[in-house]
């Protein structure tokens, strides 16, 4: 059965009751005393980290109206470390992550850091919210602790993935009238920005082209231009960037070349990227591991399983260490184009020659596990991940929980749903929606009424459900008899701006 309280605005009276008992005086954010720290009493790493746990679970169950009386009162030593791992547990609750930044800016006995702010910035950025960004710039300078060259590569960052280059490059070019220095570092990070979103030809005409003499453009500025066009598959123009450093006297180094074998097999050109290959070795480039990891993972790619294989085999031959990354390339292979048993065997391998296994590696074994059907050995290395002190993150989560749901296994995947929310791992909005989806699989009316309640909880997270989601757990409540609730779910989508055009409140 699913026992997860998801209530949500459904029944804020009873919501509200419990969340007063867990702020009573006798607990006045009663964390558990392990949580509470003098300053004599610095927390430990672990401790830091349940106590932000903690208080992020707090602030997506409190009521803003006292969330400041609650913070402030509390007997927890707020520091800049924890308020980041907050802020970063909140990072997928943008509203509920700056109702804390703020409610904290009122604290007698902290204030925020430069680190801080960034972080709420990019919050409020991600949200689109460019009204609180600007504001909370302002007050970095009032306060006098920026904005640095970080908090601007954040914004522009922002405004690109919002679909505003434009934008970002003012960002850029009107650092100097919020009191922030431009610099190689700067030209170099937002030449990144824009290029690894696939605008290289704006990054190469509007700002290397106009601003590489001024500052000095070095190597690290090409191979930005150069991995640009690769990205977006004009190999040849990278190499007209790679003969543009020498011809200026710069020597490319092992990175540049990486990313130009890169950019041959992202671009399909296999042939070529074997040729460019040999050509780096009769230079005598020194090929490194990150050469190597490009060349398994290119070949396994297209199939080429025996190829990638005897790559793999010939870097250890060179004297080249494999990386766990080389691993992780070579699992990946093996899970999408041989089989899942060869990846297990290959992980195997990996663990008895001494390697750690990051996340990735487990993220992609248990990806290949749950495509081949073999849910229970995913489940197994899921807890194996955890005695290795690799904790599963949320897109860990969410490949067991929609592979369980598309094998019509709805309980199991609303196990691990509700197991993901004990063990403090917070949910977005792809677990939202898969969730969501499986509700409609069995069509009763029980998972119906789980579906409006689970879109509730997601909106009162700070989430915006896509209106296909709205019109679907509405039009599912209507067929099943729940008016009520299909009432309140529709107004809810009037506030969320998503109304269908043929309702009318």
């Amino acid at each position: 059965m699913f026992h997860r309280n998801i209530n949500g605005g459904v029944n804020k009276a009873k919501k509200k009751i419990v969340f007063l008992h867990l702020c009573s005086p006798k607990r006045c954010l009663s964390l558990s005393c392990r949580d509470f720290t003098t300053e004599s009493e610095p927390q430990s790493s672990s401790a830091l980290d349940a106590t932000a746990v903690d208080i992020a679970n707090l602030v997506l169950e409190s009521d803003p109206k006292i969330l400041r009386g609650i913070l402030h009162g509390s007997q927890v030593q707020f520091t800049p470390e924890l308020v980041n791992k907050v802020l970063k547990r909140l990072w997928f609750h943008g509203p509920k992550a700056l109702q804390f930044f703020k409610q904290l800016e009122y604290h007698p006995s902290y204030a925020h850091s430069s680190s801080s702010f960034d972080h709420a910035i990019d919050i409020a950025g991600r949200m689109r919210d460019y009204k609180s960004v600007w504001a909370l710039v302002a007050r970095m300078r009032a306060r006098r602790i920026g904005p640095s060259s970080k908090t601007f590569a954040i914004i522009a960052e922002r405004f690109v993935g919002a679909g505003k280059p434009d934008r970002a490059i003012k960002v850029f070019l009107s650092m100097r009238e919020h009191g922030c220095h431009q610099d190689l570092h700067s030209f170099n990070t937002i030449l990144d920005i824009l290029c690894k979103s696939k605008r290289v030809e704006m990054a190469y005409n509007h700002l290397f082209k106009v601003l590489r003499g001024k500052f000095k453009a070095d190597v690290v500025s090409y191979n930005i231009i150069a991995n640009g066009w690769c990205l977006i598959k004009r190999t040849p123009k990278a190499l007209e960037i790679l003969k543009e450093m020498v011809d200026r006297g710069l020597t490319p180094t092992i990175t540049t070349y990486n990313i130009v074998l890169k950019g041959y097999f992202r671009a399909g050109q296999i042939k070529e990227a074997w040729e460019f290959f040999l050509q780096m070795k009769e230079r005598e480039v020194e090929i490194d591991v990150v050469t190597y990891t490009t060349m398994v993972h290119g070949f396994g790619v297209v199939g080429e399983i025996k190829r990638a294989r005897k790559v793999f085999d010939e870097m250890i031959g060179e004297g080249v260490l494999p990386s766990t990354a080389t691993y992780n390339a070579m699992i990946q292979v093996l899970c999408k184009k041989d089989s899942v048993e060869n990846a297990v065997m290959l992980f195997e391998d990996m663990m008895n020659r001494g390697y750690v296994p990051n996340l990735t590696t487990y993220n992609v074994l248990i990806r290949g596990l749950c495509h081949a059907g073999n849910m229970d050995k995913a489940m197994e290395f899921m807890e194996r991940m955890k005695t290795d002190g690799c904790e599963p993150n949320v897109q860990t989560y969410n490949v067991v929980i929609r592979y369980f749901c598309d094998a019509g296994d709805i309980e199991k995947g609303l196990s691990v749903f509700e197991k993901m929310g004990h063990m403090g791992c917070l949910p977005n909005l792809d677990t939202y929606n898969v969730v969501i989806s499986a509700m409609f699989v069995r069509k009763e009316s029980k998972d119906l009424v789980v579906a409006g309640k689970l879109l509730v909880e997601m909106i009162d997270k700070g989430f915006l459900p896509r209106k296909f989601t709205f019109n679907r757990v509405l039009n599912g409540l209507l067929l099943t008899g729940n008016q009520a609730f299909a009432n309140e779910i529709l107004r809810l989508q009037s506030q969320c701006g998503r109304l269908p055009r043929k309702f009318k409140l």
